[in-house]
């Protein structure tokens, strides 16, 4: 058996050491991060920029966003897997830095990366589909009417009463609530599968059951940690929804543009906060569930504090 089984208070602690991730190694575990975030954002300023360069329809959106999809699919993998080596070794007290996470693009196992990402994704398009076919009929076409709408919108230039939304669909409750049950459960799949891949050295079709098993097993601490973090994410964006709001309406007292100037680093502070906690919990949960057995039954190196070890990041 290569899962185990936690109680739901790990779910918290999980969030926590996501939290605390990198606290040995500030420089290298941030830097990675912020690299990762930023290149996550490429996708959603090539499709900004290819909205206002050529004025997109909704179905040409859509064309592009499946697109960026499905090149992420390949290119994500490589990248949270290098963030976790980061992580590992700075848990472990190795040396290590930013940069090292593009070690896994030359390494042996960037094909099993792939092909785990490439498994992934295909469950997901599976499971969306089947989803839409049995309880979306019409969200596909009232989504594409909203997106129609937003575009319109967009490309006005001056003043104009808001245009009335058309009302989604009947079955687009029991979707969406499937949609979240799937999402989480598929999240923590990919997490500890990932982990498996990238750390464990499994191989892909192990590293999946590894995945499907661990995510049932630890359905408790799962439930937790996704409470928790939705809770702590909508307060935090709605701490930030004040902030930008007092910094716009101030700013607009000097300039229009001005707000948009101090908002934007505000904002990609808050991504890098969002994307550290992220890949800390990701790599605390396949630590405790599939990590190694010393690790896990002392919830592996106090974060902050890594052990003495001069070996270097083995990939």
């Amino acid at each position: 058996m290569t899962t185990r089984t936690v109680g739901a208070g790990h779910g918290w602690k999980w969030i926590v050491q996501g939290v605390n991730v990198g606290r040995s190694n500030p420089r290298a575990v941030y830097g990675a991060t912020a690299i990762v975030a930023l290149l996550a954002l490429i996708p959603n300023v090539l499709q900004a920029i290819a909205q206002v360069a050529f004025g997109l329809d909704a179905s040409t959106q859509v064309m592009l966003i499946g697109a960026t999809s499905l090149v992420s699919i390949i290119v994500y993998p490589l990248l949270i897997a290098g963030v976790l080596h980061v992580i590992d070794a700075a848990e472990h007290g190795r040396p290590a830095q930013p940069t090292d996470l593009f070690a896994v693009f030359t390494g042996g196992n960037a094909g099993r990366l792939i092909g785990f990402g490439v498994l992934m994704g295909a469950l997901y398009i599976a499971t969306f589909y089947a989803l839409v076919s049995a309880f979306g009929d019409g969200v596909v076409d009232w989504y594409m009417q909203v997106l129609t709408i937003s575009q319109e919108m967009s490309a006005q230039t001056g003043p104009s009463t808001p245009p009335d939304l058309p009302l989604p669909p009947a079955g687009i409750g029991p979707l969406m609530a499937l949609a979240i049950f799937f999402g989480v459960y598929y999240a923590t799949v990919y997490a500890i599968g990932l982990g498996q891949v990238a750390l464990g050295g499994r191989p892909v079709l192990q590293a999946f059951t590894d995945g499907l098993g661990g995510a049932l097993r630890n359905v408790l601490p799962v439930v937790v940690a996704a409470a928790i973090a939705m809770a702590g994410g909508f307060a935090l964006m709605l701490a930030f929804a004040m902030v930008v709001t007092i910094i716009s309406v101030v700013a607009s007292l000097v300039h229009p543009g001005l707000a948009a100037l101090l908002v934007l680093p505000l904002y990609l502070i808050l991504l890098l906060i969002l994307y550290i906690v992220m890949f800390g919990a990701m790599y605390a949960m396949w630590r405790d569930v599939c990590g190694p057995q010393d690790d896990a039954s002392t919830g592996g190196p106090t974060p902050g504090t890594g052990s003495p070890d001069n070996s270097r990041i083995e990939l």
